[in-house]
């Protein structure tokens, strides 16, 4: 069973999983997130039928989230080793999601679950920055709104708002491509000067803050508009 449903094509996924989220087509977005989500298309099936369960993807990339903290302690090239963990962390998040459409296994339960490792991967990740030499008010900022960012698209849903009110740059892609890049160059300026790399970092997570300013605006408008 789990087989014959792994060969779901591109476009039959994409319209299910347009389907599940307020008919967002992934075949009608920009390139950079078409790519992505054909990526994650293809990790799905593969992990699908390899026979994994949709929670047991969310608790992988929740574990590579959790181990950052740790991984980037040393400082230097070890701040490139969190990047990576955080790119798949990140990819197992999208592939989740994917495995569940794949194989029929969808649940209110895995969708809840997913969302809170999110909520605690962006933690972890932000504690790392933090541990290298961001300010905490930089941190608990940039946390701070990328919580507001999803707890508000959430409860509009359920205040009626159809569909996902809009697509912003303060989507949890970008802050992923803004701590990814962020550790890759923190690490590869380390051996240049340790300060620097501390520098960079923050700059990765004022980045996510202004990001997130500019998105979680824009989300407020589409939300007042759509339940007016």
């Amino acid at each position: 069973m789990v087989r014959r449903r792994a060969r779901l094509s591109w476009d039959e996924y994409s319209a299910r999983w347009a389907s599940l989220h307020g008919g967002f087509d992934p075949r009608r977005a920009s390139v950079p997130v078409r790519t992505w989500q054909r990526l994650s298309f293809r990790v799905a099936s593969t992990l699908a039928g390899a026979g994994l369960s949709p929670s047991l993807v969310t608790t992988i990339g929740l574990m590579c989230s959790l181990a950052v903290p740790l991984v980037v302690l040393p400082r230097g090239v070890w701040l490139i080793a969190g990047a990576a963990l955080v790119a798949l962390s990140a990819l197992a998040d999208a592939a989740d999601g994917g495995v569940a459409i794949i194989t029929g296994r969808i649940s209110g339960m895995g969708a809840f679950y997913d969302s809170i490792a999110d909520r605690i991967s962006e933690a972890a990740w932000l504690l790392a920055l933090w541990l290298l030499g961001t300010p905490a008010v930089l941190v608990l900022a940039a946390g701070g709104l990328a919580w507001l960012h999803e707890y508000a698209r959430a409860r509009a849903a359920l205040s009626g708002m159809p569909g996902i009110g809009a697509v912003t740059v303060a989507e949890r892609p970008m802050r992923v491509l803004s701590v990814v890049i962020g550790l890759l160059l923190g690490g590869a300026v380390w051996n240049i000067s340790a300060r620097l790399s501390a520098g960079v970092v923050t700059v990765a997570v004022a980045v996510w803050l202004v990001l997130g300013i500019l998105g979680t605006s824009r989300l407020f408008g589409a939300i007042r508009a759509a339940l007016h």
